[in-house]
């Protein structure tokens, strides 16, 4: 029987209220585009593609192996971005130096792994519409949350399970 592939990536997930607070203010926004289902809102760490689900033992074994009981930190997404292509999206004006470490230290464990890592610089940002423009007038917001998980999704069907967590900083403590 051939092993079934599945479409992963590592994320901090956008906490509840934060993405109600966001939703919220998202459609006040009026954004075009297909907008990014409430329960979908994360920050990517590491996109992995379509692996073999017998590659996930090896996933899980990843994150235990960085400095996570010091790597909690605080997230501020202030900077409303679109990209070409129509990915409407929030990104940090000063990404925090532990988000980066960790970003750095996740894709040196895949490495080690033999896995694929993202060649391109690492640009943090939440997704909030894809195929939409950058609106000529927007109400600034920020948000800002204390992220203490990570996790390990999967993308299905337009949706993403979390399939692995891992508490960062004093959760893991807790």
């Amino acid at each position: 029987m051939p092993d079934t592939s599945l479409r992963l990536f590592f994320a901090l997930p956008c906490p509840a209220h934060i993405a109600r607070r966001l939703d919220t203010w998202r459609l006040a926004q009026g954004f075009s585009g297909v907008p990014t289902a409430r329960g979908n809102l994360h920050l990517t760490l590491a996109f992995l593609g379509q692996l073999p689900a017998s590659m996930l033992p090896l996933l899980e074994q990843l994150p235990p192996r960085l400095p996570l009981p010091q790597l909690g930190f605080d997230l501020s997404l202030d900077r409303l971005q679109c990209w070409p292509g129509g990915l409407l999206h929030l990104a940090p004006s000063q990404p925090p130096a532990t988000l980066l470490e960790l970003v750095r230290g996740l894709n040196e464990q895949l490495a080690l792994a033999g896995l694929p890592t993202e060649s391109r610089p690492y640009r943090p940002h939440l997704t909030l519409a894809r195929r939409s423009r950058m609106p000529c007038a927007a109400i600034p917001a920020t948000f800002s949350w204390r992220v203490e998980e990570l996790r390990l999704y999967r993308s299905l069907d337009g949706r993403y399970q979390a399939l692995c967590r891992w508490p960062l900083g004093s959760a893991q403590e807790q």
